[in-house]
């Protein structure tokens, strides 16, 4: 059966129709008997018939502006312009009314980093090989829209907000500016949110938009707020108290308006192209998927598409398919560039101006994590008009405009279509060769288990079978989600016992077995956490993320002989695994083995020039080899290079206050408790050791710092006691 053609249709927004009341108003004005009304009115027509209207027709400028946004997490349905009763986003409800807003938009991917390659690169996942947000970097040699506007004179820059857009994975290839410098400074505690507030991120492109108004300028704002878990502060908290995902993109709504206002109140004087989007929605229960990552229901697949330039386009409303591959091309063509071959998107233009936007090609789409990390079978899925195929071991076939919920499953009753799809998807996978990560460091791992994402390095397999489908395995997820929410909430021995179960019953599960081995290393038993490694290495034994994390976990029982032994084979490989080598370099440390350390930790700064974390590193190789003032030199670099590096102004305050410097030490550790909450441990801790030396000048200037700054919601009881202490 050939592909039906289906015409672009549009509708008046609710803005227009107040524009078209305000318009008959204007009419009954011009009634009244004036000359030199009727002389405007003969110009009006004239105009009118030889200089068409900004909406006859597809027009386009070169020069402009671009501004994308990308909300991460943000179903489609959230916004009150695609749907939501409650109006919790007015700004971006404004835009989708002045702009064009395209109702049937979808992503390719159900997570952060590919759903971006895709945005930036017009490509599909199997074309630039990033399938999950760990194990896969951007590729050198694909070109970006960054890439591309940066070769035809636009400055670039780019502000996100979450670590899985952090500059390793490749995006940040010709942008300017790409800042991403809350990486670094702040590493979360395990469980909780590791990413920067959106007010943050807008004030920060914000100033750089405003610095230099000579070049255009490409500027991609990427809000992290919807993502889980969900903690809107005030005032959307207490409005959306019984829906804090709805909360947060209320949030992620008002951090925008400082980018939107101008935009809009400029109109068709302003020469900015606005594109936003988002990178994938939530489930929020939808088919039994908490988050998002496993399923590629409408739930997380579905996202609002907007573009804003009234120079160029009129308000309309959009049915027609708009895909993430299409921005790349959209932007190009609305400002009159060239658009490279070989891309899989088309430039939406056309039906942005009214025009039959000709036969729509599919949509190809894809959610891999089940596969990577838990060792279930990979979900593809393709989507042409109002079908949509999920291939797996137990397929699936919806009619997305009788049944938009995808309740049901058509695949039996329908084989034929199901068969079609089905070869449509193979045409549009053809040459992908599947998705095999490369293991990540221990670091970035717990980082991306910060924001929810478990990485469990686990291997591919040739087949998988109906016991593999993630329809019939939801439930472990689920679990994994309980498991990380009750170590977040605090409640870490409950956390505990339940991966502990969850293990017995599912052993082979690589993320449950590394999820297992971090609560066993929280909890202070590293024996029980090097053990669960074990297991997680004997399930996938090529894979040195595990190994970094089993080398850092003997190291630090003291059985730095047998750490060295693991590390050493990978730490040789090339290119290096960055934290094994940061493991390799302080297993080697703690052997005495100086020179060999910091050697270790050259190559690691090597391969990773611009994470100052690594200098802390080396500086603590050096504190432990008995040189401060090589401990001071590299602190202060790693300050010099990102100053928002908690651990450096830890560092630095405790040789401040060794020395003396008592006034120094005080400023380092308000610092350092103002980027990271957690090192109000370290604070108290400090304070009481020069306490019990008998120091108490340096212990009343921490422990001063200590009680002036620490919450007394979660420090009350150690603050009433260090007084007491002090005024003793």
């Amino acid at each position: 059966m050939s592909r039906r053609k289906r015409k672009t249709r549009a509708r008046t927004t609710k803005d227009g129709a107040r524009d078209t009341r305000a318009t008959e108003a204007a009419k009954k004005s011009w009634r009244r008997p004036s000359a030199i009304a009727a002389a405007l009115g003969v110009l009006a027509l004239v105009a009118a018939l030889f200089w068409p209207r900004p909406d006859a027709g597809v027009r386009r400028e070169a020069g402009l502006d671009v501004l994308l946004i990308t909300v991460d997490t943000l179903r489609a349905d959230a916004l009150g312009s695609y749907g939501h009763p409650r109006g919790a986003t007015p700004w971006m409800d404004r835009l989708a009314a002045a702009g064009v807003r395209f109702e049937g938009a979808h992503a390719h991917n159900v997570l952060t980093l590919p759903s971006h390659a895709n945005i930036l690169s017009g490509l599909y996942p199997q074309d630039h090989g990033v399938r999950d947000n760990a194990g896969f970097r951007f590729p050198e040699d694909v070109a970006t829209l960054a890439v591309l506007l940066k070769e035809h004179g636009y400055r670039t820059g780019a502000f996100v907000s979450a670590f899985p857009l952090d500059s390793r994975f490749g995006l940040g290839r010709g942008f300017d500016v790409y800042d991403d410098s809350f990486v670094d400074a702040v590493p979360r505690p395990t469980f909780l949110e590791q990413e920067r507030p959106g007010p943050a991120t807008v004030a920060l492109a914000r100033q750089w938009l405003d610095a230099e108004r000579v070049r255009p300028a490409f500027c991609w704002v990427h809000l992290y707020e919807p993502h889980f878990p969900y903690a809107p502060p005030e005032p959307f908290a207490g409005r959306f108290r019984d829906d804090p995902y709805l909360g947060d993109v209320a949030a992620a709504d008002a951090a925008l308006e400082p980018l939107l206002a101008p935009l809009l109140a400029a109109g068709e004087d302003g020469r900015t192209l606005v594109v936003l989007t988002s990178d994938h929605g939530e489930a929020l229960g939808d088919h039994g998927e908490a988050t998002h990552g496993v399923f590629a229901y409408e739930a997380t697949l579905a996202v609002p598409f907007v573009l804003y330039q009234p120079r160029l386009l009129a308000p309309r409303v959009v049915v027609a398919p708009a895909r993430h591959v299409d921005l790349l091309p959209t932007v190009l063509d609305a400002l009159a560039l060239p658009v490279p071959p070989g891309l899989r998107g088309r430039s939406l233009l056309p039906p942005a101006a009214g025009e039959d936007a000709g036969e729509a090609p599919p949509t190809y789409f894809e959610a891999l994590s089940g596969q990577l990390n838990r060792g279930w079978a990979p979900l593809y899925g393709v989507l042409d008009g109002g079908a949509k195929a999920v291939d797996l071991p137990i397929p699936e076939l919806y009619d997305l405009a009788a049944d938009p919920g995808e309740a049901e499953n058509l695949a039996d009753s329908q084989p034929r279509r199901l068969a079609e799809l089905r070869t449509l998807l193979a045409d549009l996978r053809a040459g992908d060769r599947g998705a095999a990560a490369s293991p990540e460091d221990a670091e970035t791992r717990e980082r991306l288990r910060s924001l929810g994402y478990l990485s469990g390095g686990g291997t591919v397999a040739s087949s998988y079978g109906p016991e593999d489908d993630p329809k019939r395995l939801i439930a472990l997820d689920a679990e994994l989600q309980e498991i990380a929410g009750l170590a977040a909430a605090g409640e870490a021995r409950s956390a505990l016992a339940r991966c502990r179960e969850l293990v017995r019953r599912r052993p082979g599960m690589p993320i449950a077995l590394l999820q297992l081995a971090h609560l066993e290393r929280e909890s202070g038993d590293l024996d029980a956490a090097a053990s669960a490694l074990r297991e997680a290495l004997a399930v996938n034994p090529e894979n040195p993320a595990v190994v970094s994390q089993l080398g850092t976990t003997l190291a630090q029982t003291g059985r730095t002989e047998e750490a060295v032994a693991v590390l050493e084979p990978y730490a040789k490989r090339d290119p290096p695994d960055v934290d094994v080598l940061v493991a390799y370099g302080l297993a080697l440390a703690k052997q005495r083995r100086t020179d060999d350390a910091l050697a270790v930790f050259a190559r690691a700064r090597a391969a990773d020039p611009t994470n100052a974390a690594l200098l802390v590193d080396a500086g603590t190789v050096h504190l432990m080899a008995g040189d401060v003032e090589g401990a001071r030199a590299a602190f202060a670099s790693a300050l010099a290079e990102n100053p928002g590096v908690a651990r450096a102004h830890r560092s630095l305050g405790v040789l401040a206050a060794e020395a003396g410097r008592l006034d120094e030490a005080a400023d380092h550790w308000r610092q350092a408790v103002r980027l990271d909450p957690r090192e109000y441990e370290k604070l108290l801790a400090m304070g009481m050791h020069f306490a019990r030396q008998g120091r108490m000048e340096a212990a009343r200037t921490l422990l001063d710092v200590f009680v002036d700054s620490a919450p007394p919601a979660v420090y009350g009881e150690q603050i009433k006691r260090v007084r007491e202490l002090l005024e003793g």
